[in-house]
């Protein structure tokens, strides 16, 4: 080995270590994945087109923290695909064509496919949709999208016509368990053991997320490195989740946390307390249609004939983000809010859902 292999390989350990424990983390196989056993049994269809090598174009539709973007990475790595990726919430039309350009020359050149990832697919508007489109359909890429929301509302119909949909859920305590015992003993891991407590209270308090899993137990052994000790306890954990939530951001990483806030706010009528959520969403930069659809769905699940003028005032809100935007639209976004928590609680429709589909099925 020369010197030059060996400064090479220093500074591929110093990248690899200077990486969040959950890209540290990220399984390098579909046997490494934990949870998704609906895709990845023997004879599942997701599993079946990995291992044929000649991947699909797809959407993976599912919550926070499910693994999409390892499964996409997976895709890529099994058809011996160029991965490349784009997010929805930075990326223009001018880079979905510089994209398609550098995959097309790519293919032409030497037959190599390639792989374009774009997460938080249903962010992108219908012009970028449009532009990628025909990349997609001439084979120029293969398209692997992830979103949080209902693609069949956020994506546009010839580009769902194109793609397969898989659908990603939420872990279980004993996934997420099994996450953390993986990371305290892979070299690749944290240097830290962990209390039993400590490593229920995690598994249980991350919904299903396995990012906010590795997320919460990096800092947790920060916090446990800092009084001295290289065993996680249970407040460690609690200090370590606490910092999540403040630490909200842009990325959007924590949104189903805080709108989760939001939404207990308002069915507990504290106008306060879910005008401080609304604009913690906002000034993070949380997607705004987002925030409108929630409260859309709010005041029919959980005011409903109550006060019927709750979901009027809600569409509208929505229907002003549409047409002003924000910070504009801040107004009529906050208007709702504080009608939604002010307005009478009922579910009677909710019940008289489930009342009906009950009938129906039996």
């Amino acid at each position: 080995m020369t010197t030059d292999d060996l400064w090479a390989d220093e500074r591929a350990e110093r990248r690899s270590s200077a990486q969040p424990l959950a890209a540290r983390m990220r399984p390098r196989s579909l046997d490494e994945v934990v949870g998704q056993t609906h895709l990845l049994e023997p004879g599942a269809a997701f599993r079946s087109v990995v291992e044929s090598g000649r991947p699909l174009s797809m959407i993976l539709w599912g919550p926070p923290g499910t693994g999409k973007t390892t499964l996409a990475r997976l895709v890529a790595s099994a058809g011996h695909a160029d991965f490349t990726q784009l997010s929805a919430t930075s990326a223009g039309v001018k880079d979905v064509r510089e994209v398609l350009a550098t995959a097309r020359d790519r293919l032409g050149r030497d037959g190599s496919r390639t792989v374009l990832f774009i997460d938080e697919i249903h962010r992108f508007n219908k012009s970028q949709q449009d532009a990628l489109l025909p990349g997609v359909e001439d084979g120029t890429v293969i398209l692997v999208g992830a979103t949080t929301e209902n693609p069949f509302f956020e994506v546009n119909s010839p580009l769902m016509s194109r793609a397969s949909l898989f659908r990603t859920e939420k872990l279980t305590p004993e996934e997420v368990g099994a996450l953390i015992d993986r990371a305290v003993t892979d070299p690749r891991g944290v240097k830290a053991t962990i209390d039993d407590e400590a490593r229920t209270l995690l598994s249980e308090r991350v919904g299903g997320d396995a990012r906010l899993a590795f997320n919460a137990l990096e800092m947790a052994t920060a916090v446990a490195s800092g009084s001295g000790r290289d065993r996680v306890i249970e407040s460690d954990i609690e200090e370590a989740l606490q910092r999540r939530i403040v630490r909200y951001d842009k990325a959007g990483d924590r949104h189903y946390d805080v709108i989760s806030a939001f939404i207990k706010s308002v069915r507990g009528s504290d106008v306060d307390a879910a005008l401080y959520w609304l604009q913690t969403m906002i000034e993070a930069g949380e997607d705004a249609q987002f925030i409108a659809r929630r409260m859309i769905i709010l005041a029919s699940e959980d005011i409903g004939l109550a006060d019927p003028q709750a979901l009027v005032q809600a569409v509208a809100a929505f229907d002003a983000l549409r047409v002003i935007g924000l910070p504009e639209a801040r107004y009529a976004l906050t208007q709702a809010a504080v009608y939604l928590a002010m307005a009478p609680k009922s579910n009677s429709v909710t019940r008289a859902i489930r009342a009906s589909r009950e009938s129906v099925i039996d």
